[in-house]
Order: structure tokens, then C-alpha cells, then sequence
């Protein structure tokens, strides 16, 4: 889950890592209230989760409520790369003498934590990467060591920060680590981290994303989740324990581990070439059962996609047989009803595969084909998206 810049503000200011003054409001009247109450220069910025606020006019100096009201009049509404600002945060403003960037991130590739840093934030890390890639230190972070004040001092001199800088560098470092491994993130970015004209060091900006495979460690987690933002198919899905995720296709998808259902995407997408170029939907994975009930949600889910056309049941039987997946599927048709009326390609493999056919073959539902195997089941799916 990615937080908007003021939550991930409230994290920092929770684990005592330096950060300004910042409030968040949802109307120009609101704003200028909010710039009269902390005074002086502020900054209005629009709260999106997505980049380049600055260049797309979601940031602005406001030297005083008068011009924070116009500056809020300007940003909320804007759509900035498909994020439309319903809401902006008025932060106090600071005499900056240097921008610099932090973070740290979850490693996959290397199972280990990495940490970038560089004398040269402000700009976007992806392209100071690609124009000065030495300027850029990563730094790999043991997940058993952590961040420690010797190991956060190793960070800001391989990134260049001078002697004394660095020192106070390494405190924030610390500090930030600490909100990463204490709310369990997969990702803690600071861009830019910055050296006021008074020589402090404060967190300007902020980008936190949390695992919510550790969200049972967290109850206040769920509070930041904006549920009005959510895609209500995903909303809907993660109410029912369902691994789904939404795409911009044709061909629903059902399957039972994460492995094949992402084969099933790339079948799907093959087939789809011959068929008007459909694509697959979703990403859903109903895990090792398929009882009735689970088979109904997913289904349930899909069909209310207006964009899906077909629909794609892949399941290989392991540990749960065909038999009971096709039961599944014959039980959920009925009790979804009248709001199922999109067809449905069934392919069965695995334990019981002959008596799971045999069950969806003498139930006859009219929605439903029975494929052979998952290349003639994605190609059937496909032509149907495509009648």
C-alpha cells in the first residue's frame, strides 16, 4: 500500500525523523485558513500518489494565505498522470541550501534490503540514475544488521556527503530506517532530504509503501488506506480474501496458484493476437481451494467488470481435486443466477480431472465449454471476448 506524502509525514514525525510543519485540507478556504494559522511562506502540495507533481503545477510557494487560496484554487481538481487532486497538503516553508535523496527499499532479486543515497536530490531518481550514475551510492543493507549509526555513516560518505554533513546525515538515516523496519515498508524515500540555510537537516518530501502481508502487525494500517480511491473490483476482492488484480482486458481469468495464473495471462495474451488483439482482464488466484463460495466470489468479481467479455477457469488439482472444483463451479453458477451471462472455458487437469469433466459435462450449464487443455481453452476464451 502507498501512502499519500502526508501520511508518510505523520510516519517520520512519529519516529522523530526531522520534518516541517504540514496540514492537509480540502478547499481553497481551507488552505488559507491553514496558511494563517502556520504563518510565513508555505508550500500548497497536491496529494497523488504518482510523481512529477512539481512539473505538472501540484506544488507551489505561497508567500501568504491570499496567494495559498489561489494556489489551491489552481491545484485541487488537476489531473496530474490520471490522479485527479481531491487534497492538498499546506506545508511551512524553508530556506534551502542543499537537496540531497535517501532511501531504502526492499531488494528481491538479492533477498536483502538496499539503500540508495546521493548529494544530488531533487531531481527524479530514475533519471539521475540513467544521466550520473555515480552519483548515486547503493549500499546493500544487511536485514539482520540493519541500518546502525557505523553502517548509516558508511551510506552518506560512500554518497559523497562531506565530514560533519555526513554525521548529521546519518542520524536522519537511522531514523528513517527505523520507520522502515517498524511499520514494516517495503520501500522509505525521502527526495529531496534537505540542508536548510541554518544547517539543519529535514525530510522535505516523503514516499512510503507498506506490505500488507504484514498488515496483522499493524491494526492502524488499515486506517491510511484510502477506500475511496480503491478500484471497486479490487475493493470487492480483497473483502472476500481473493488475489486479484485488475488489467485492461477482455478475458477474465480464474486459476488456482500464482505460477499459473500468471502462465494463463501470458497464454491468453498469445491466443488473443488471432482473435482482435483481446487481452486478459485480471490477475486472479484463488489459492489451493476452490469450495462454492470462493469460486462465487471470483466469479462474482469478474462478471461485474464491464469490460470482460469471456471468462477463463484454469485449475490444475492438486491438493484440491477436479471434483470439488467443478462442484465449485456448477454451485457458484447457481448461486450467482441470472448475473452470470458471460460464458465461461473451463480446462481441468490434476487429481480426479476425468470426474470433474464428467460433472461440468452433466450439468450442461449453457455458459459453459469445457476445454481439453489451456492452449485450446485460452484460444476458445479468446474468440468468444472477440464475437
Amino acid at each position: 500500500m502507498d501512502l499519500y506524502e502526508y501520511q508518510a509525514r505523520d510516519l517520520f514525525e512519529k519516529y522523530e525523523v526531522p520534518v516541517l510543519a504540514g496540514i492537509i485540507a480540502d478547499t481553497p478556504e481551507e488552505v488559507k485558513a491553514v496558511a494563517e494559522k502556520l504563518g510565513g511562506v508555505v508550500v500548497v502540495k497536491a496529494q497523488v500518489k504518482t510523481g512529477g507533481r512539481g512539473k505538472a503545477g501540484g506544488v507551489k510557494v505561497a508567500k501568504n494565505p491570499d496567494e495559498a487560496y489561489e494556489a489551491a484554487t489552481s491545484i485541487l481538481g488537476l489531473d496530474i498522470k490520471g490522479h485527479v487532486v481531491k487534497r492538498v497538503m499546506v506545508a511551512a516553508g524553508a530556506r534551502i541550501a542543499r537537496e540531497f535523496y535517501f532511501s531504502v527499499l526492499l531488494d528481491r532479486a538479492n533477498r536483502s534490503y538496499l539503500s540508495l543515497a546521493s548529494v544530488e536530490g531533487g531531481m527524479e531518481i530514475e533519471q539521475l540514475a540513467v544521466e550520473k550514475p555515480e552519483a548515486l551510492a547503493r549500499i546493500e543493507v544487511d536485514p539482520l544488521e540493519g541500518i546502525t549509526p557505523e553502517k548509516a555513516l558508511e551510506i552518506a560518505k560512500a554518497a559523497n556527503f562531506e565530514d560533519g554533513l555526513a554525521e548529521k546525515a546519518a542520524d536522519v538515516f537511522v531514523k528513517l530506517y527505523a520507520v522502515y523496519t517498524g511499520e514494516d515498508a517495503t520501500l522509505v524515500e525521502v527526495n529531496p532530504l534537505v540542508q536548510t540555510e541554518e544547517g539543519d537537516i529535514i525530510a522535505l518530501d516523503g514516499k512510503v509503501s507498506l506490505d500488507e502481508n504484514a498488515g496483522f502487525r499493524h491494526p492502524g494500517h488499515e486506517e491510511l488506506e484510502d477506500k475511496d480511491a480503491a478500484d471497486p473490483l479490487e475493493a470487492k476482492a480483497k473483502a472476500n480474501d481473493l488475489n486479484y488484480v485488475k488489467l485492461d482486458g477482455q478475458v477474465g481469468i480464474i486459476g488456482n496458484g500464482a505460477g499459473l495464473v500468471m502462465s494463463t495471462l501470458d497464454v491468453v495474451a498469445y491466443a488473443g493476437e488471432n482473435h482482435g488483439g483481446v487481452k486478459p482482464a485480471n490477475f486472479l488466484d484463488i489459492g489451493g481451494g476452490a469450495s462454492a463460495t470462493v469460486m462465487a466470489a471470483g466469479l462474482d468479481v469478474i462478471l461485474g467488470d464491464q469490460q470482460v467479455k469471456s471468462v477463463f477457469v484454469n485449475v490444475f488439482g492438486g491438493i484440491t481435486s477436479c471434483v470439488a472444483v467443478a462442484e465449485g463451479i456448477v454451485k457458484a453458477l447457481e448461486i450467482l443466477g441470472d448475473t452470470a451471462t458471460k460464458p465461461l472455458v473451463v480446462r481441468l487437469d490434476g487429481n480426479q480431472v476425468e470426474e470433474g469433466r464428467a460433472i461440468l459435462a452433466a450439468a450442461n450449464h449453457p455458459l459453459v465449454t469445457l476445454a481439453a487443455g489451456m492452449d485450446e481453452g485460452a484460444d476458445k476464451a479468446a474468440e468468444l471476448a472477440n464475437a
